[in-house]
């Protein structure tokens, strides 16, 4: 599974190219703040969200520290999807939220 730090995630959201990002963190985290432009997805629903999703676009999976992302991300592997995982979560994230 390929992998991508926060700050690369920054760099990317200030380089105003369209990135994907998937937050699988539970409602009440994402309410605390989430990654701006950031589709909030709890990893329960994932698997019955994946029709929603492009497997033309690659997506950026993001959650507290890293594990429930990975957990996501080997799922939308599984089923075709380009996915990367997000590192170090938002433990790890010193960009802006929303």
């Amino acid at each position: 599974m390929e992998q991508i730090n926060p700050n690369e995630v920054e760099a990317l959201l200030k380089g105003n190219l369209p990135i994907n990002i998937i937050d699988v963190r539970e409602s009440e985290e994402v309410n605390a703040g989430k990654i701006p432009t950031a589709k909030h997805i709890p990893l329960g629903l994932v698997e019955f969200k994946m029709q929603d999703l492009d497997k033309s676009k690659e997506y950026i999976m993001v959650c507290q520290s890293g594990g429930r992302s990975s957990k996501a991300a080997t799922l939308l592997e599984d089923h075709g999807f380009k996915v990367i995982n997000m590192i170090g979560g938002m433990l790890e994230w010193n960009g802006p939220t929303e």
